[in-house]
């Protein structure tokens, strides 16, 4: 575990009233190891609880707390981290009471956690309610530590003469939270928040920007140095959700590996191109599940116009982002697992071009453009996962984006082995039969296998499972038959 270093902080020449130093971190966490901050407090006044107030910047860079018997003391700041320099500014100047949470020790009182205790001296700050405190250093904790060279700007003027929430509530993040935000999303959020403030604007105008404000700072903008990834678990994970194919199983935990040496994403997708019903989509879903990350999809055989991943200009008023720029607003999360379905059943659509040709984009790794944010949204964190039926469907373009992998359709007696063994199981799970309450005879599986021998994947014959497993409930419950035993003939009849 890293260590919150204290004597590795470089001083910062920044402005005269500020008596601290500003350390960079990415720590996730804090805890008196990793503090948000340290005070001073030489003759050990501050408790675990302290309640009191940051004094605004320009009066000094304090904490004003007042004990339980009413004794006042002052805490200049000595050590901060920079993610949280901006929102202790806020604190400040809207004179908002807090509780800290904190331990001395040898170098100062290390606080850790920050609580609004509900209490505004001055007014009432509308964003200073509901949690917004708590919502901003959970989002601090998850960012980046900004630029040493972003880190003394102005992000955005006073917000006190705001009128409306939404619009309070996107200032006070911009000046709490905008140093950690990517250079070219700071500076399209101040410009769209003052569209959204103006008045020499039409009111569609205004509405268009307060949304796509609302949507681009909802998203965490998170670092794109991914853990490493174990191999033994990933498989299990595979093995758990698919049967067989250990090709194709080796092959994607290849694919991923490389994490573990780069901690960067692979510079290629997956393509999964096999028939239909063999699990690619399963595959996709467990990959999802293997790198921990937010998943998506889209569904290319829906998409005929380009414009419903691009999004559409702010000039209609019916204007609004695109499918790709609203899952990253689902996820609220600029790492995302894109699993694009039936990738060669993209058509042409309206005449305004192929919308698999859009994703090109999106899959090389320098940014999207959604027609409505007006905006390049970074997509390093981006891992696009693609299922095909045929591959002779996808242009070239498209397919050098992928690592390909080939998936064959399963054997007989694969197909088998999978009815008994995960199929049936499964669902006699989930309607809550037992095992000893339906019986099905080597023929009666001999004459399932034979009725789907000529269907690819295995489909059929888990709809084959659920149709049998429901029949048997029916006649246990509607019947009152202890035991249901299938033969050939009766699965002939059931499956005709």
């Amino acid at each position: 575990m890293p260590v919150f270093d204290f004597n590795q902080t470089k001083k910062e020449a920044v402005r005269a009233e500020k008596t601290y130093e500003l350390i960079y971190t990415s720590d996730k966490f804090s805890n008196p190891e990793h503090p948000i901050m340290l005070l001073e407090d030489k003759e050990s006044l501050l408790v675990h609880h302290s309640e009191g107030m940051f004094e605004a910047p320009t009066k000094g860079t304090c904490f004003l707390y007042e004990s339980s018997n009413g004794e006042k003391s002052s805490h200049n700041i000595l050590v901060i981290d920079a993610r949280f320099e901006n929102l202790m500014r806020w604190l400040g100047e809207n004179h908002i009471m807090v509780r800290l949470s904190g331990r001395s020790t040898d170098k100062g009182y290390a606080v850790y956690k920050i609580m609004e205790t509900g209490v505004a001296v001055r007014g009432s700050k509308l964003s200073g309610e509901n949690g917004f405190l708590q919502f901003m250093i959970e989002r601090l904790l998850q960012s980046d530590a900004p630029a040493k060279e972003t880190c003394d700007e102005e992000d955005i003027e006073d917000a006190d003469d705001m009128k409306l929430t939404s619009i309070q509530s996107i200032s006070d993040y911009l000046m709490c939270a905008g140093s950690t935000l990517p250079d070219n999303i700071r500076l399209w959020a101040r410009r769209n928040l003052a569209v959204a403030k103006s008045q020499e604007v039409t009111p569609e105008e205004r509405r268009h920007a307060q949304r796509a404000l609302s949507i681009m700072l909802n998203i965490q903008w998170k670092n794109t140095d991914f853990q490493p990834i174990d191999p033994v678990e990933a498989r299990r994970i595979l093995d758990e959700e698919l049967y067989g194919l250990d090709n194709v199983k080796q092959r994607i935990i290849e694919t991923i590996i490389q994490i573990n040496r780069t901690h960067t994403l692979p510079a290629y997708g997956i393509l999964l191109i096999g028939p239909a019903g063999t699990g690619k989509s399963q595959i996709a879903y467990a990959v999802a599940k293997i790198l921990k990350m937010s998943w998506t999809t889209l569904e290319m055989s829906s998409i005929n116009d380009p414009e419903q991943l691009t999004g559409s200009s702010r000039i209609y008023a019916n204007a609004k982002p695109g499918l790709i720029m609203e899952a990253f607003s689902n996820a609220e999360s600029s790492n995302l697992l894109f699993i694009i379905n039936e990738l060669d059943k993209a058509c042409s659509g309206k005449g305004n071009g192929n919308p698999a040709d859009v994703l090109l984009t999106l899959l090389d790794n320098l940014g999207f453009t959604d027609n409505y944010m007006e905006c390049n949204i970074p997509t390093t964190g981006v891992y696009p996962i693609a299922t095909a039926n045929d591959r002779s469907a996808i242009s070239a373009p498209l397919m050098s984006r992928f690592a390909v992998i080939e998936l064959p359709d399963y054997t007989l007696e694969e197909k088998r082995v999978i009815f008994t063994k995960f199929a049936m199981p499964k669902v006699l799970n989930r309607i809550g039969l037992k095992d000893d309450e339906i019986l099905i005879t080597d023929n009666a599986l001999d004459a399932i296998m034979n009725k789907f021998k000529e269907t690819s994947g295995i489909r059929d014959i888990e709809q084959a499972a659920e149709h049998i497993a429901a029949h048997a409930l029916y006649l246990i419950e509607a019947e009152k038959k202890e035991k249901v035993s299938y033969t050939a003939e009766m699965i002939k009849e059931l499956l005709k």
